[in-house]
């Protein structure tokens, strides 16, 4: 699930069909490997903060598998190599979340650590998935104001209505219709599955690992579903329920649930007697935190807020949209404090965060859309949106309707290339999943989906955690080494375990 400002797809031939039958694998249909594999020509591309060994190449992939010799597209890609060549056992590869964010920018990112939690016993490899970073970027044409965050993410109108969202959806899904083009419709899992192996074959690999993050923990299950034979040591960090009916209108609609799940850690931060000193601190009891942020959030839908931004004030939805970005990590549990004491002070104006105040890339707007209304055809009609944020905003009042409502998907032109992959437990036991017990993007819930649908083929680590993203993420030592250690040799816990915290 994309996290905005804070660094926020498929036909088989009857034999493929046959056998996925027998075994649930399904195989990927010949033409997808077909071509030879192109060589890459890697030059040195370091920058300040990442690896210094780091190297970047193009991959050229077919804008449609389905007709490799057709138009090409040529994908941003990225490698360190193993600094210690004689415990090289094979290439790590890191699978990025979003839809939207840019692996070459996550090894930037991770790739000296990667490298000292692994001790050189991989190459660490990553791509730009189409649409996004260095690789060719598809547009929707969208106005500014359909690309702010608090528009994009459908938030209802202050008294729950969903006539405006419903306008915006539909405006949006015709201008990507009418805009995007083939490389548009291009945006799946399924090709960036594709895309991947085609990648490893490039590379003269038999097999991968990976480390699939939120998002990519969905890659990398359809990775390992339709090509199990080329999977080596598997790790799934902050996964989504891969329910193929639902996919990503799944996902939004468990944001509700790990919104819930999240803010309790918030909520006793926000009430410790340390905050004090600080000037941060909300209320004297962790219970009273969340009718206070409620209470604001109403009175800022009767009376937004000027804010030091000229032209964008401080609206409820604003300070919910703020709240939720604020749950992937305590770091930002100081910023939420701060504009929740400034948003009640009639005396100063709120300070907005970043991500409230710009717009979304055309480009990054266009691929976070496109994959999710890409990858399966979103069911409902407007009636029964309506009356699903009703409900939503009842149970869940933090996230207001907003996971349960209309989206583009909802209006999409074009149906879905591929039918979404089903997981199942029939393939290697090599997958290691980690997952935060408070995750306020893929939730505990959600995660579980996963595991039972990988049966035997998984493992699954339970950190007493809040915030997306554990590996590497969150400074848990137990999560960290257990996946570490599964990476180094290969072994898993014999159940399922937990860390705490």
């Amino acid at each position: 699930m994309r996290t905005y400002g804070k660094s926020a797809a498929f036909v088989a031939l009857s034999a493929t069909v046959a056998a996925t039958a027998l075994t649930g694998v399904v195989t990927a249909p010949a033409h997808a490997g077909t071509a030879s594999a192109p060589a890459l020509s890697w030059r040195p591309c370091a920058t300040a903060g990442g690896p210094a060994a780091q190297e970047c190449a193009e991959l050229p992939v077919p804008l449609d598998y389905r007709d490799p010799g057709g138009p090409q597209l040529s994908l941003a890609v990225t490698r360190v190599r193993s600094d210690r060549p004689a415990a090289r056992r094979g290439t790590l590869m890191v699978i990025a979340g979003g839809p939207g964010s840019s692996g070459v920018q996550r090894v930037t990112q991770k790739g000296e650590r990667l490298q000292r939690e692994t001790e050189g016993r991989y190459d660490i490899v990553s791509l730009d998935p189409r649409g996004t970073g260095g690789s060719p970027k598809a547009s929707c044409g969208l106005a500014p104001e359909d690309r702010e965050i608090v528009n994009l993410r459908a938030w209802p109108g202050t008294d729950g209505s969903i006539t405006e969202n419903v306008t915006r959806s539909r405006r949006t899904a015709e201008a990507c219709a009418r805009n995007g083009g083939a490389m548009l419709r291009s945006l799946t899992t399924a090709n960036e599955v594709r895309d991947i192996d085609r990648f490893r074959q490039a590379l003269g690999e038999e097999k991968l690992s990976a480390w699939g993050s939120s998002y990519g923990t969905y890659v990398g299950a359809v990775y390992a579903q339709k090509y199990p034979q080329h999977t080596d040591r598997w790790v799934l960090d902050s996964n989504g329920d891969p329910d193929p009916s639902r996919v990503a209108k799944g996902w939004l609609a468990n944001m509700a649930v790990g919104a819930a799940d999240r803010f309790p850690d918030f909520a006793r931060w926000a009430s410790d007697p340390a905050r004090e000193a600080e000037g941060l601190r909300l209320a004297q009891r962790a219970e009273d935190v969340q009718p206070l942020v409620l209470d604001l959030a109403a009175r800022l839908d009767r009376e937004p807020r000027e804010s030091t931004t000229p032209g964008v004030p401080l609206t409820g939805n604003r300070l919910r949209q703020a709240i939720q970005l604020a749950l992937y990590g305590d770091e930002a549990f100081g910023g939420l404090a701060g504009l929740v004491r400034a948003a009640g002070d009639p005396s100063v104006k709120p300070v907005l965060p970043d991500a409230l105040i710009e717009p979304i890339p055309d480009a990054e707007a266009a691929i976070t859309i496109a994959v999710v209304c890409n990858d399966v055809r979103w069911q409902g009609t407007v009636s029964s949106y309506a009356r699903a944020v009703a409900a939503d905003r009842v149970k869940h009042p933090l996230t207001a309707g907003m996971p349960a409502n209309i989206t583009p998907c909802t209006f999409w032109k074009d149906a879905p290339a591929d039918p979404p992959t089903r997981i199942t437990d029939q393939g290697p036991s090599n997958v290691l999943m980690i997952q935060g017990l408070r995750d306020p993007a893929t939730p505990y819930s959600g995660a579980l989906k996963m595991r039972a649908a990988f049966g035997d083929r998984a493992r699954l680590v339970a950190v007493d955690h809040g915030g997306h993203g554990m590996y590497l993420g969150h400074g848990n030592a137990c999560g960290d080494r257990t996946v570490t250690t599964f990476l180094n040799t290969g072994t898993r816990p014999e159940k399922d375990a937990y860390c705490a915290d």
